[in-house]
């Protein structure tokens, strides 16, 4: 079995809040990530996908195909995006990384089965200090 990861970008803004909250609770427990006028992040997305190596290509994947699907699937919808209110997959969900994360992952399990591989982990760098990891 062969690991192989593939590392995108995309800037979106969100907000860390829950409207069942008031303003000085969502503060108080989501701090300056609940700003009422959203704040952004330079984003960076690994996708490591796993299988056996075709004998004919030697390769997994074709890792041009796994960039066209992870940018149709995904980087599409957040690239420069609010992803509170603009993606599809996001929607009714706290736009925190770990979700986020989650819902990259429910985006592309399926189409990446059908390239021949299967979908290992997903990586969201939120910023050079945290990062959120989920493994299905």
């Amino acid at each position: 079995m062969i690991f192989i990861t593939r590392r995108e970008r995309f800037n979106a803004a969100h907000r860390l809040f829950r409207p069942d909250y008031s303003d000085e609770k969502n503060l108080k427990v989501f701090g300056k990530c609940s700003n009422p006028n959203w704040h952004g992040h330079n984003y960076t997305l690994f996708v490591t996908i796993k299988g056996e190596v075709d004998t004919e290509t030697g390769f997994l994947v074709n890792l041009k195909d796994l960039s066209d699907l992870i940018n149709s699937m995904v980087i599409r919808k957040l690239d420069h995006c609010n992803i509170n209110l603009e993606v599809d997959f996001m929607e009714g969900k706290l736009a925190s990384t770990e979700n986020i994360a989650i819902g990259i992952w429910k985006e592309l399990a399926i189409p990446i089965s059908n390239l021949g591989a299967q979908l290992h982990c997903i990586q969201v760098h939120e910023t050079e200090n945290n990062f959120a990891e989920y493994f299905g």
